[in-house]
C-alpha cells in the first residue's frame, strides 16, 4: 500500500507542472530585439520575456482580456491575468474578448460536435461556446485538412479552405489577410479534423485586423 501511495504521489508531482503550463496569453506583436517570445506564441505563467532598447511586444491575456503594449529595455514576467514588468514602459488597454476562449480546447470542441450536428439537423440552434468580437477570425488549425466555417442561423453562407500545412506558423489562418469577414450577429460552426466549435460573431464586430484575442478561434 505504501508503495502504491508513493507511486501515486510521484505521478501527481509530475502532472502538476504540466497542468500549470496552460497558456494564459498570446503574443500579438513583436518588434526589435525580443527574446523569449515570437509572434503568435502562447505564453504560460512565470515565462520571462526580455526586451532590448529598441524592442516592443504586445501581449493579450485570454481570460482578463487585458492587452499590454510593452516597449523599451526590460523584462516581462507572465502572470495569470497580467504581466509584471521591470524597466520597460507599459500601455494597458481593455479589449473585447470572451474569457471562455481559454477553455475552448480540442477536448471540449470534440465533445460537443455530435450534439451540434444533431441540433442543426433537428432545426434547433445550439448555444454558442464563445463569442468573437472581430468578424474576420484568426483560426488556429494546425497541419493539413479542410477548415469549414458555416452559418447556422441563416442557411447558405459557407467558407471552406483546404489547408496544406503552410499556414502562418504552420497553424494560423487569418481571415483578415484574405479580406474575408463573417456577418456580425451571425451564429456559426467551425470544423477542422475532429474538432468543431460553435461561435457567435458579436453584433458590433468589425472586419479586418482587429485585436487578435477578440477574434481568435482555437481549433486544436
Amino acid at each position: 500500500m505504501k508503495r502504491t501511495i508513493a507511486v501515486c504521489l510521484g505521478l501527481m508531482a509530475l502532472a502538476s507542472p504540466a497542468a500549470a503550463q496552460s497558456p494564459v496569453a498570446v503574443v500579438e506583436d513583436v518588434k526589435g530585439k525580443v527574446t523569449g517570445a515570437e509572434f503568435m506564441d502562447y505564453v504560460t505563467p512565470k515565462s520571462v520575456i526580455r526586451i532590448g532598447d529598441d524592442g516592443s511586444v504586445v501581449l493579450s491575456y485570454l481570460k482578463s482580456c487585458r492587452r499590454e503594449t510593452i516597449t523599451g529595455a526590460g523584462t516581462v514576467t507572465i502572470g495569470t491575468e497580467e504581466s509584471t514588468v521591470a524597466g520597460a514602459g507599459v500601455l494597458v488597454e481593455k479589449t473585447n474578448c470572451d474569457p471562455a476562449q481559454i477553455n475552448a480546447t480540442s477536448r471540449e470542441t470534440r465533445a460537443v460536435a455530435a450534439t451540434v450536428l444533431r441540433s442543426v439537423e433537428a432545426k434547433a440552434l445550439p448555444e454558442p461556446q464563445l463569442t468573437l468580437y472581430g468578424s474576420s477570425p484568426l483560426v488556429e488549425a494546425k497541419g493539413r485538412g479542410t477548415l469549414t466555417v458555416r452559418r447556422l442561423d441563416v442557411p447558405g453562407e459557407r467558407q471552406q479552405i483546404n489547408l496544406g500545412g503552410t499556414q502562418l506558423r504552420g497553424k494560423f489562418v487569418d481571415f483578415a489577410s484574405e479580406n474575408v469577414a463573417l456577418v456580425p450577429g451571425g451564429l456559426y460552426a467551425a470544423s477542422f479534423k475532429s474538432s468543431q466549435i460553435v461561435f457567435r460573431v458579436d453584433a458590433q464586430a468589425k472586419p479586418g485586423a482587429t485585436p487578435i484575442v477578440g477574434r481568435l478561434l482555437r481549433m486544436e
